[in-house]
């Protein structure tokens, strides 16, 4: 009989919480650049307001969203996520 991936070994359970973390990120990330891309993109290229010389759409969606998930990026990384061992060690997992 086999055993489940998540009897089988802890480490698989950290991977998947960690890796339902990075797809939640993703989807975050989505949301910003397409909300400030087509929220503040489809109003008509005179009425555009400018940030550095940037429309503020593409701005927003691409440069200030870019910083905010590497910043969000680097703290998950940082506080969220756990160093584990790729050796397998049988005494740890029974």
């Amino acid at each position: 009989m086999k055993k489940s991936v998540d009897s089988l070994d802890k480490r698989f359970k950290i991977a998947h919480k960690e890796a339902l973390i990075g797809v939640i990120l993703v989807i975050l990330n989505f949301i910003i650049w397409y909300g400030f891309a087509y929220g503040l993109g489809s109003v008509d290229v005179k009425d555009y307001t400018y940030v550095f010389g940037l429309p503020a759409w593409f701005f927003y969606s691409c440069i200030l969203g870019s910083i905010v998930m590497i910043i969000l990026v680097i703290l998950t990384v940082k506080f969220i996520f756990k160093d584990i061992p790729f050796e397998v060690n049988e005494e740890e997992n029974k």
